[in-house]
């Protein structure tokens, strides 16, 4: 950026952030978002998620701050500086999922997902699941607790927990990660191709109900799940130099 950019600032519930909030529009002052050059985003990881959801309409780049618990996608909480920070800020473009879930009432949902799609079982009994890939059956029957298919910067959340691989961020692949799974004994996941079309069909779904979330957007009762990568929406976050998301998703890689 050569001239200073002007700023629309949103803040988390915590008493941190709309602290940070308050000093934050009084010193530089504030925009509209439709009108603002950067998103300055103050909580944690969730709130980014949000504010990513809230506002992707207008494809304006988030500067976040952290003003939370969990922060990955977050820079340092430092208030004196922020016009030259976001001015030197090197930018991470992401490519969400885009998700079609079907009911069993016959409603169909369709939401976007920057960090993973998940699905969960709704009872005490395994979901059964069958996979395909590109309209191909890969597994004829999955038993679980549920499945998972993360982007790179999704990698490192909800899919590390699952044990699922971390991805390096402009790796143009997609992590499918089981949680709990229980037949085929020894399938761990797999590492798909970015363009790859993932559908997920409920079998005996009467009895073993399955809901969907995409990150935290939830449909109960499906019945089938197809997810891709979208190949029009992007978000653009900020970052301070020395703490790229690339650099961090690498060093969770080695972490300890």
């Amino acid at each position: 950026m050569s001239t200073p950019p002007r700023l629309a600032f949103e803040g988390s519930k915590t008493p941190e952030a709309q602290d940070s909030l308050k000093t934050l529009r009084s010193r530089y002052g504030e925009c509209s978002v439709p009108d603002c050059d950067v998103i300055v985003a103050l909580g944690g990881d969730g709130f980014m998620l949000q504010t990513l959801h809230r506002h992707r309409t207008y494809a304006k780049p988030v500067y976040g701050m952290k003003a939370g618990t969990l922060g990955f996608l977050m820079n340092q909480h430092r208030p004196d500086d922020l016009v030259e920070r976001i001015m030197r800020a090197q930018p991470a473009v992401l490519r969400p999922l885009e998700m079609i879930a079907q009911s069993e009432s016959g409603n169909t949902v369709e939401a976007v997902a920057f960090n993973e799609v998940s699905l969960l079982r709704q009872t005490k009994q395994a979901a059964k699941i069958r996979v395909s890939l590109n309209g191909e059956v890969r597994l004829e029957e999955l038993v679980c607790d549920g499945v998972l298919v993360s982007t790179p910067a999704g990698s490192t959340a909800y899919n590390l927990s699952a044990h699922g691989p971390i991805l390096p961020l402009d790796s143009s692949v997609l992590a499918m990660t089981p949680i709990s799974p229980f037949r085929p004994r020894r399938w761990r996941g797999a590492i798909l191709r970015a363009h790859t079309e993932v559908r997920f069909e409920i079998l005996d779904h009467y009895k073993r109900p399955v809901s969907a979330t995409a990150d935290s957007s939830e449909v109960r009762d499906i019945v089938e799940v197809v997810i891709r990568e979208s190949t029009t929406r992007t978000v653009t976050l900020l970052f301070d130099p020395e703490q790229h998301l690339e650099e961090r998703i690498l060093n969770e890689q080695f972490a300890h």
